[in-house]
C-alpha cells in the first residue's frame, strides 16, 4: 500500500524553514538553493492543500495549520533520525536504550555510576536526554525516564508504570566561610543570611523553617537558580545558603567545598523513580539497565517501593 505522505526531502525543507521561519536561512542549512527550497514547499503545500506560510513584510511566517504541522513533523523527523542513527551505529549483538532523565539527578548520581553497567555489560549503550515533565512515551524515542517528583505528579503518567528509587531528604548547606569558625548555625541564623532559592521548588526553604518551628517571611526571598547543580554552585562561591537534595552534593561534601549548615534534614516528600511503559514485559536492555539501576540503589542503601500509575 502507497502511504499518503509527502517527500522525506519536502519535509526536511518544511522542518528547517519552520524553525527559522526563513527560506534562506534554510537553504543555508541545508546547503541548497533558496529557489530549491522554495519549490519544495510549494510541492508541499500543494500536496496537503493548505496554506503552511504566509508573507511578511520582513519575509515568511508559520500559518496557524503550518504551526500544528510543523510541531508534529519535528517530532517524527526526530524519530526517524534516532531511528537511523541506532541502526548505522548497531553492532551484532548490541543493546542501546534511550533514556529520558531529569538533568542533576543524571549528572551527578547516574552518570558517575555508568562506568560501573559498562563493566558488567559492554553491549549495552545508554543514550540520556533531559525531560522534566512526564510525556507520553508513543511520541518519543524514549525506553523510560527517570524523574522527581510526588506520588500525585507521578501519577500523571498515564499508562505507565513506576519503581520509586531514592526518597529526596533536603539539607541546607553552605560555603564554609559563611560559618565563620562555627560547627553550624541556628535555623534563626540561616534565617538571617541570604537564601539561594530553587526556581521549580519555591516553597522549600519555607517549608524547612516551618518545620524548625520558626517563622520567616522572607523565606522566599533570594537569588533563583532553575537546576540544583546552578544552585549548589552559587552556594559553592559563597553566594548564600542552598537547601538541596544530599544525594546530589556529595562530591562538594567530600571535597570540602559544601558543608552542612545544619544538621536538620527534611524529606521533600519527592522521590527520584523510575517509569516505563506499562507492558507485560521489558526489552532486553532496559531489563539490563533495570536490573542493574535496583542493583545500584540497593548498594546505596536506599529503600525501593514499587508503585503502580493508572492506567491508560
Amino acid at each position: 500500500m502507497r502511504r499518503n505522505i509527502p517527500s522525506l526531502q519536502a519535509l526536511t525543507c518544511f522542518d528547517a524553514a519552520a524553525r527559522h521561519e526563513s527560506y534562506t536561512r534554510a537553504a543555508q542549512e541545508l546547503s541548497l538553493t533558496q529557489g530549491a527550497v522554495s519549490r519544495q514547499l510549494g510541492a508541499l503545500e500543494d500536496f496537503v492543500g493548505v496554506a503552511l506560510f504566509k508573507r511578511t513584510r520582513h519575509g515568511v511566517s508559520l500559518t496557524e495549520r503550518g504551526r500544528d504541522y510543523a510541531a508534529q513533523v519535528a517530532i517524527r523527523l526526530q524519530a526517524l533520525e534516532q531511528d537511523t542513527l541506532e541502526v548505522m551505529s548497531s553492532q551484532s549483538g548490541a543493546l542501546s536504550l534511550h533514556l529520558a532523565t531529569v538533568p542533576t539527578f543524571a549528572t551527578r548520581w547516574l552518570i558517575p555510576r555508568l562506568p560501573e553497567l559498562k563493566d558488567l555489560q559492554p553491549e549495552l549503550t545508554v543514550h540520556l536526554e533531559t525531560r522534566t515533565r512526564p510525556f507520553m512515551f508513543a511520541e518519543t524515542p524514549f525506553d523510560a525516564a527517570l524523574y522527581a517528583g510526588t506520588p500525585e505528579q507521578v501519577n500523571q503518567w498515564a499508562g505507565t508504570q513506576a519503581t520509586k528509587l531514592l526518597d529526596e531528604v533536603v539539607l541546607p548547606v553552605c560555603a564554609p566561610s559563611l560559618l565563620q569558625g562555627a560547627d553550624s548555625l541556628s535555623p534563626e541564623t540561616i534565617a538571617g543570611l541570604p537564601l539561594l532559592q530553587q526556581s521549580t521548588r519555591p516553597d522549600a526553604w519555607r517549608q524547612w523553617f516551618e518545620a524548625q518551628g520558626v517563622a520567616v517571611p522572607q523565606a522566599l526571598s533570594g537569588a533563583r537558580f532553575e537546576l540544583f547543580s546552578m544552585t549548589a554552585a552559587a552556594a559553592v562561591h559563597g553566594m548564600g545558603l542552598a537547601l538541596v537534595p544530599q544525594l546530589l552534593i556529595q562530591d562538594e561534601l567530600a571535597r570540602g567545598d559544601l558543608v552542612v549548615a545544619c544538621d536538620q534534614a527534611l524529606a521533600s516528600g519527592r522521590a527520584y523513580v523510575l517509569i516505563c511503559p506499562e507492558r507485560d514485559d521489558n526489552t532486553p536492555a532496559l531489563q539490563v539497565f533495570v536490573d542493574w539501576l535496583l542493583q545500584a540503589v540497593q548498594g546505596a542503601n536506599a529503600p525501593m517501593t514499587p508503585l503502580r500509575t493508572r492506567p491508560l
